[in-house]
């Protein structure tokens, strides 16, 4: 069961980074391409997509540095709270 529960999971993760993939794909294709008169990719378009990926993954590591300084301060909160409620007056 435990084994299950642990592929299920990673099916989960990976749908997920799937989606994600997916979206960032569109999103930076639908901004940086343009022209469709030729099967080469221009160095303009090229540098545009790198740029839009570096934005994304810039983006999301800020964002996850931010949500664990977040949580730090509720758990430092909650450990605050708890010490005071666990203090004899």
């Amino acid at each position: 069961m435990a084994m299950q529960v642990s592929e299920s999971d990673q099916i989960k993760q990976f749908k997920e980074f799937l989606g994600t993939y997916n979206k960032l794909t569109e999103n930076c294709f639908m901004d940086c391409v343009k022209d469709f008169t030729t099967r080469d990719v221009k160095p303009e378009e090229s540098s545009c997509s790198e740029s839009c990926l570096q934005k994304y993954l810039k983006m999301t590591q800020r964002i996850s540095m931010r949500f664990q300084e977040y949580h730090i301060q509720q758990n430092e909160a909650l450990a605050a709270k708890a010490g005071l409620l666990a203090q004899p007056r």
